[in-house]
């Protein structure tokens, strides 16, 4: 059964729509080309494909794909976040990801339109995102799709490959 789709849009021919059991495999490996390692190695989350399958799994109703000619062109995953003794519900927008090459017509603002839509039937009262600081193409988007009140977080990183513990370490196992 195909889920309905939640917005067409003419002009840019694309549909938005809630994802569905065979949009795994296309959402991961869009995920893999956009959240590599090298080009954001200070993510503190990791994509893979455990990752993609947890959402669809304990949170399918706020996880949407963009699809061009029944092609995944973007996704958007999150979650609702309830915090115990707290009349404040959380939509956390956690992934939200468009093919480079599908082009600049309004995919990323359709996926949070359907995203932010679905946190407010759900009962949250306010929205929440994070990216890397200096992805100023994501922090440019969220701005302008309404988001204010930015908090820094800072987030280290190490390079365990470089370290005389992990170099002896392999250097033992290697000759084990």
């Amino acid at each position: 059964m195909k889920s309905e789709t939640i917005h067409h849009h003419e002009a840019q021919d694309f549909d938005v729509r809630q994802m569905e059991i065979g949009d795994l495999a296309p959402v991961f490996y869009l995920g893999e080309r956009l959240f590599t390692a090298g080009k954001w190695p200070a993510l503190y989350r990791t994509w893979d494909e455990f990752e993609v399958v947890s959402f669809f799994t304990s949170d399918t109703d706020t996880c949407f794909v963009a699809t061009r000619n029944e092609r995944v062109i973007g996704f958007a995953l999150g979650n609702i976040i309830e915090k115990e003794k707290s009349a404040w519900n959380y939509g956390y927008c956690v992934w939200l990801g468009v093919d480079p090459d599908a082009g600049r017509c309004g995919i990323g603002t359709a996926l949070f339109q359907a995203m932010r839509d679905r946190f407010i039937e759900l009962g949250a009262r306010m929205m929440l995102v994070d990216t890397d600081a200096n992805n100023e193409t994501a922090i440019r988007f969220f701005k302008k799709s309404g988001f204010n009140h930015e908090n820094k977080h800072v987030y280290l990183s190490m390079d365990l490959t470089h370290t005389a513990e992990y170099i002896e370490y392999h250097k033992k196992k290697g000759n084990g």
